[in-house]
């Protein structure tokens, strides 16, 4: 599939469309924290095929081969992305509302996107973060302190590796962003949400699906695996992709109920 490069907000950002003549809520990926159109694998590709939807993943300014980040990320970058990038990327993509599909970071910025009151059809949200835990930033760290090696590997998927890495792991790590917490936003979710997570998840418990689900308006399923792991759709693909396309599935069914809890 070819992608294309648009520019949004100062920056040119690599889009790739899929399906786009499919009918039904278009669907939008937004990747993990050092992820790109291509760390998604294909994902987006068979949820596309199997609900029909139109898709589109695109990877965000200093990832993948996006233009890459000049200068730190600030502790508000995901609020930043929500609230300025992808609202012009979900409104050219079309009128209707989507459903987004996040991943760690993207995920979070799902969040606040709907929690600041977009028009959202539903939410998938695979390994959300809410709010930071002592878990996560030291997986961070010992991520960070082997970053040589991982740079290395980060190369084939992004234009400037040492850059992505740096402006991920340092504002995780800064002390202006223990505070950082999305709790705020979740009340004024009403949309139906999927939540998606491993028990061992190393970058964070399962006490964001938690907070997620006692504090939104809207329906709620669960779907929790045991075992390690940050990437349930890559570990997990075959019951996640069902999950997903079961519950895109039911989007705008009068009734379209809960299942909340399930675990495989």
């Amino acid at each position: 599939m070819d992608d294309e490069l648009i520019e949004v907000a100062g920056a040119r950002l690599a889009v790739r469309a899929m399906n786009p003549q499919g009918e039904g809520h278009p669907l939008i990926f937004l990747h993990e924290g050092l992820g790109s159109i291509e760390l998604w694998r294909d994902f987006p590709a068979r949820v596309v095929d199997a609900t029909g939807h139109p898709g589109l993943v695109y990877s965000r300014h200093g990832y993948g081969w996006s233009d890459p980040l000049v200068g730190p990320r600030q502790p508000d970058y995901m609020h930043r992305e929500a609230r300025e990038v992808l609202p012009v990327i979900a409104g050219g993509f079309t009128g209707d509302a989507p459903i987004l599909i996040g991943h760690s970071d993207g995920a979070s910025i799902a969040l606040i996107y709907a929690g600041s009151g977009h028009r959202v059809a539903g939410l998938v949200l695979l390994a959300p973060h809410v709010f930071v835990e002592d878990l996560g930033l030291e997986s961070i760290r010992s991520l960070h302190a082997s970053s040589a090696e991982l740079v290395e590997r980060m190369a084939k998927y992004h234009t400037d590796p040492e850059a992505t890495l740096r402006g991920w792991a340092e504002v995780w790590l800064d002390e202006r962003f223990r505070s950082w917490n999305l709790e705020g936003y979740l009340a004024r979710i009403r949309c139906p949400i999927l939540l998606v997570q491993c028990e061992g998840d190393e970058y964070g418990s399962i006490a964001h699906l938690d907070a997620i689900e006692s504090q939104v308006q809207g329906p709620v399923e669960r779907l929790v695996f045991p075992g390690p792991g940050h990437s349930p759709h890559l570990s997990n693909p075959e019951p996640v992709i069902a999950a997903t396309t079961r519950f895109i599935g039911m989007i705008g069914s009068p009734e379209p109920g809960a299942v909340r809890n399930q675990r495989t």
